[in-house]
């Protein structure tokens, strides 16, 4: 039989705290995400086509943000659901928590700090069939909570992202790209929005690193 002295158990516990401690911090986990195999089934059967003009665009034609539950809009849905220990006030405002960004690796404290980027981003997807939809279905499409289309990360990496494809933006985590490709196609298979031909490239390239 083992006989464990105090200072044993303080060691014992300390390398378990430790353990706890240098893990990896969990990030932003939107939900659906497909595997290797179904995000290339998906990528292609994706349309390619030349992407459309901005003609006519404004954001206010995809109302997002909506009510989701009692007084807890999209946005905070997502805060809470991408964070850690995050608490949210009478009016689901984030007052505490923190959030990790997987585009750059950045984790924050502040709710402030942390934007939520629609996946396929709201000027794309007009530009790439939006354009034709209703009003409604425009907002469904940048509200969606079911599908992986909309993230918590570093705010300004989100603006820096702006409404570019993959063509010409992809997170500065390398290993995180094969991840926001799969996104990326399942948002567009499911919504039945087109590619450009550079888009599916780049998008083919990146699941291409994936492992599953």
């Amino acid at each position: 039989m083992i006989r464990w002295t105090v200072p044993a158990v303080a060691t014992a516990l300390a390398a378990t705290a430790l353990t706890v401690t240098i893990t990896t911090p969990a990030g932003a986990t939107p939900p659906n995400i497909p595997s290797k195999a179904t995000a290339q089934s998906e990528l292609n059967a994706l349309t390619v086509a030349t992407e459309g003009s901005l003609s006519g665009y404004s954001r206010d034609l995809f109302p997002h943000w909506s009510t989701v539950s009692g007084s807890c809009n999209t946005r905070e849905t997502v805060l809470k659901r991408d964070g850690q220990n995050v608490v949210q006030d009478s009016s689901c405002a984030a007052v505490s928590g923190s959030w990790f960004s997987p585009y750059d690796g950045a984790t924050w404290t502040n709710a402030a700090d942390v934007d939520i980027d629609h996946i396929v981003p709201l000027a794309e997807a007009w530009r790439s069939g939006a354009n034709s939809w209703t009003t409604s279905k425009r907002q469904q499409f940048a509200n969606d909570l079911t599908r992986p289309q909309l993230i918590a990360v570093t705010d300004n990496v989100n603006q820096s992202k702006g409404d570019q494809d993959p063509a010409s933006w992809q997170p500065s985590v390398s290993s995180y790209r094969c991840t926001y490709a799969k996104m990326w196609i399942r948002s567009k298979y499911y919504w039945g929005l087109r590619a450009q031909s550079a888009e599916k490239s780049a998008l083919q390239s990146m699941v291409n690193t994936c492992s599953s």
